[in-house]
């Protein structure tokens, strides 16, 4: 692709929505062979560096409630993976750079592992075993397919789908999209029917093409001067007091511990959040920038957080990595109030959502960040809220409930991930063993 880009910058927010449409319909090549999005080179970057890694695996367990057709189910899967070439697609050297092959479309057969013959407490602990199982097991990059399934028969009217992608061809949101096509062709399928969905107008090899165009020139200029000024003279490191030494290679062992925010304190973070003008996602990481202050006795923090970087609507339906992530400097010096603190977060969160487009690949190789194998680069803490996450799907006389999947890696020294819901807050704080005791992070 070929487009005059230099003055962008210039362009309004609806004109720039404009061209980017505009380069995202324009096909990238009919070629098999794409490049990397940025997001995806630094994934393939760390697999090199530690192969067969599972901690950038992204699992997940849905339970089908009602007479399931496992023809229909099958089908509608394997129809996902023939619309969205990334679930087709592998990794290799080429040329001496990465490259992503999008394999022609070969059928995926879903396993079915029967469970019926044992007792109801002892399914649901086979359950939560096979789905930690599949979640952990790792992938080869250069060999399809990234993505598996199989379903587990607890009774006629009861089965459960493990479901397991890298997270090189896709993200939490991508999860989204595959359960609401899912469920939509299964319900198409069953009936008899062809699929109801509409063609994709271009796939995710295509936006990667796009994000290489794009960001260059002015645009890059522009984006690396915030985030240099940002982050300019930011500590390397948050200093938790750990339980034990940091090794000198991660391992990305991990737990997590769950816990809920309901009632009247829940009620009181949405009037906090009226009555400051701020959105619950300010609110909550200035709360957990207070908490990282007082551990690490820092004044200087640095937390990261992930954004889905779909900004255009062709982007929304597509499976793939859009995710960036972006690094959240705060001051907590001079003995501020809470309140203080809470309008230092909301700038430095206004700022940094304006300035979301420069991956974090770029942004860590612009500034020269030397690398390190024991700890993460910018930022080791890691905060995510989600105010939409997937729960529940209805088909006639049939529903799908997502189910937790316990983890046992973990990317960052720690990771707090909080969904909202109409009851409260849903949080799972996940942290590196090779650093910390859970009575540790139970106190936190």
């Amino acid at each position: 692709m070929s487009f005059d880009i230099k003055n962008v910058i210039e362009l309004s927010p609806e004109e720039k929505r404009a061209l980017l449409v505009k380069m995202l319909q324009e096909k990238a090549s009919q070629a098999k062979v794409y490049p990397l999005s940025f997001a995806q080179e630094g994934l393939w970057f760390l697999d090199q560096l530690q192969p067969g890694n599972a901690a950038y695996n992204l699992p997940a367990a849905f339970r089908f409630s009602g007479q399931l057709n496992t023809e229909a189910l099958e089908r509608a899967f394997n129809e996902i993976v023939t619309r969205h070439e990334v679930l087709r697609t592998t990794f290799r050297i080429d040329q001496g750079k990465p490259v992503q092959v999008v394999a022609p479309y070969k059928p995926i057969e879903i396993s079915t592992i029967d469970l019926q013959d044992l007792p109801l407490t002892k399914q649901e602990e086979e359950v939560l075993r096979r789905s930690g199982t599949e979640g952990n097991l790792a992938f080869a990059l250069a060999h399809g397919p990234l993505v598996r399934a199989k379903l587990l028969r607890l009774s006629d009217t009861e089965h459960v789908l493990l479901f397991t992608m890298h997270h090189i061809i896709s993200d939490a949101w991508s999860i989204g999209i595959l359960i609401k096509e899912l469920a939509t062709l299964y319900e198409a399928y069953a009936m008899g029917q062809e699929s109801p969905l509409v063609e994709l107008s271009i796939q995710y090899a295509d936006y990667a093409a796009w994000q290489r165009e794009y960001l260059q020139g002015d645009v890059l200029d522009q984006q690396l001067a915030y985030w240099r000024e940002q982050l300019r003279g930011a500590p390397p490191l948050l200093n938790l007091p750990a339980d034990r030494p940091r090794p000198s290679v991660q391992t990305m062992r991990g737990a997590q511990l769950k816990f809920e925010i309901q009632g009247p304190l829940a009620a009181s973070l949405k009037s906090l959040c009226r009555r400051e003008g701020v959105t619950p996602f300010m609110l909550l990481l200035a709360a957990f920038q207070v908490l990282l202050s007082r551990y690490s006795r820092q004044d200087d923090v640095v937390v990261g957080t992930p954004v889905s970087n779909r900004t255009a609507e062709e982007t929304e339906d597509l499976i793939g990595l859009f995710l960036n992530t972006l690094a959240l400097r705060t001051d907590l010096s001079g003995d501020p109030t809470f309140l203080e603190v809470l309008a230092r977060a909301r700038e430095t969160c206004l700022g940094a959502f304006q300035h979301q487009d420069l991956p974090f690949e770029t942004l860590v190789r612009e500034l020269g960040v030397e690398r390190d194998l024991s700890r993460n680069p910018v930022f080791q803490v890691l905060f995510s809220l989600q105010n939409a996450p997937v729960d529940a799907f209805k088909l006639p006389g049939f529903e799908i409930n997502r189910l937790p999947v316990e983890k046992t890696t973990v990317q960052f020294d720690l990771m707090l991930f909080i969904w909202e819901t109409n009851a409260g807050l849903i949080c799972s704080l996940e942290y590196s063993t090779d650093l910390f005791e859970r009575a540790t992070i139970e106190r936190m």
